[in-house]
């Protein structure tokens, strides 16, 4: 396959490191929401509203407008580290504004309490059979996934969600057969993170950076995967519309610095050609 820069803009592959040393991965680590499901699309419609209603209720909160602007910087910011991160930063705007704050784990109670209850009818159709895996996840996902399967690279999938819910949603999508690994967040929490799963699979399978590659949507891995020398793949997955660029996905993953950015697994065929062929 010519894989002119031609090919790869209509592929919707944007390289933003060109230098990338290229044919050589062997392991993988794919983040979870919205870099492979779609389950949880939607899941800030939930936290940032419920963060603003419990800030209005101290004595000296701002108007509306700026707490909701406080509340979608942190919550941003902080998306794809364990969801108790982005409740331990409501409990200190809590305490900042004269608020009595309770434990961050309360709060993600009561968040994963609202998500549950707004993609109950997504987790009850895979169960039924009314939703086809493929419905619920990341555009040709799943053919990715056969790609780096058949070529023999290693995948270990990790997730700032709870571990209970990465392993039940991963079952219904039919995911387990793919990974060598699932990690979800746990309530000891610092004794989780994607930085540790990554170090631990470098460690134990003696790899050197190049071997190693990982795919996001978020900061948290891209981050991550380069640290150890590895390439970053950045997910600038449009959740809602399941088509077409993020621009604030995008920019916050070459900020943390991606190798590549691409919307979704559309271009699986022309992906491999370039990441996976000799360079």
């Amino acid at each position: 396959m010519d894989l002119s820069a031609d090919v790869l803009l209509q592929a919707q592959i944007e390289v933003i490191n060109p230098a990338l040393k290229r044919g050589r991965i062997r392991y993988a680590l794919f983040d979870f929401d919205g870099t492979i499901s779609l389950i949880r699309e939607g899941w800030q419609s939930i936290m940032i509203p419920m963060m603003v209603e419990i800030l209005e209720q101290t004595p000296n909160h701002e108007s509306h407008a700026l707490v909701e602007q406080v509340v979608k910087e942190f919550v941003t910011r902080l998306t794809g580290k364990q969801t108790v991160y982005q409740m331990i930063q409501l409990c200190e705007e809590i305490t900042k504004r004269g608020g009595e704050a309770r434990e961050p784990l309360y709060y993600k109670s009561m968040y994963n309490e609202r998500l549950n209850t707004h993609i109950l009818e997504r987790i009850a159709s895979l169960k039924n059979g009314a939703a086809k895996a493929e419905d619920m996840a990341v555009p040709g996902a799943f053919e990715w996934l056969n790609i780096l399967k058949a070529r023999g690279i290693r995948c270990y999938l990790a997730s700032g969600t709870d571990e209970k819910y990465v392993f039940e949603e991963s079952e219904l999508l039919g995911l387990p057969p793919y990974f060598d690994g699932i990690y979800g967040a746990k309530d000891d929490y610092k004794n989780f993170s994607k930085k540790m799963v990554i170090d631990q699979i470098i460690q134990e399978h003696h790899l050197h950076g190049e071997e190693f590659s990982a795919y996001g949507d978020g900061y948290v891995e891209i981050e991550d995967s380069k640290s150890v020398g590895g390439l970053a793949i950045g997910l600038a997955t449009n959740e809602s519309e399941r088509c077409g660029i993020d621009e604030w996905k995008r920019s916050r993953l070459i900020a943390a610095g991606a190798d590549l950015i691409i919307p979704d697994f559309r271009c699986a065929k022309v992906l491999e050609n370039y990441l996976l062929g000799e360079e």
